[in-house]
């Protein structure tokens, strides 16, 4: 009996042992293997007591052997119970890591993906502004090329009409010129004709008669 009860300590001091140690994820796997090793010290606990049971009724003080064996049973099956809390207490709380693992590494995922997203909804539309900037420098220079163009055109046009006011002025003036020496040779033809008009009728004037002589 002495041999039982220490081997029945030593398991449940093993067992607090363990439960109380860090669990890492491998002791995931090892919860119902864990489980399945209490069951089976309960089981064996349990076969021990019933043949301590059995025994007590062949002794004299059944009653207060009994108590002493059942009292052994509530501790041993505590130590057990305890045990079994202690692994579906790090069964939850692997678990509940592997949960938050699990939403950080989704959230994790989601927050890289929303960057991912955000970054390339950043990039078309600075390609959007650039390809605008592009187009209205494009509009400014076809804009300018065309007013230059009209200016030119204009300035062109201006020029013709210049060259002709130019042309036209200097006929208008050519032709004031000629009639003006026209006029003044037809001037100078009427003077040297009066005048030789003048010096004819002086040649051809008859001499006056002589005063009579007196008497």
């Amino acid at each position: 009996m002495k041999k039982l009860i220490i081997a029945f300590l030593l398991a449940s001091l093993s067992a607090f042992a363990f439960a109380q140690a860090p669990a890492p994820a491998a002791r995931v796997g090892s919860i119902d293997a864990e489980r399945e090793r209490i069951s089976a010290e309960r089981a064996r606990l349990e076969a021990g007591f019933l043949t301590e049971d059995a025994a007590c009724y062949k002794k004299f003080a059944v009653n207060s052997c009994l108590r002493d064996v059942n009292a052994r049973r509530r501790e041993a099956m505590a130590g057990l119970r305890r045990q079994e809390i202690l692994l579906n207490d790090e069964e939850r709380r692997i678990k509940g890591a592997e949960q938050i693992r699990k939403t950080e590494e989704k959230s994790s995922a989601e927050k890289q993906q929303e960057a991912a997203d955000r970054r390339a909804k950043a990039f078309e539309d600075y390609q959007s502004r650039l390809a605008r900037e592009k187009e209205k420098q494009q509009n400014r220079a076809d804009t300018q090329a065309g007013e230059k163009a009209s200016s030119e055109a204009q300035a062109d046009k201006l020029g013709n009409k210049q060259k002709k006011a130019r042309a036209r002025a200097d006929r208008e003036a050519a032709a004031a010129e000629g009639t003006q020496k026209f006029n003044e040779r037809q001037k100078e033809a009427r003077e040297r004709r009066a005048q030789h008009e003048s010096e004819q009728l002086k040649r051809t004037k008859p001499p006056a008669k002589s005063l009579p002589l007196p008497e």
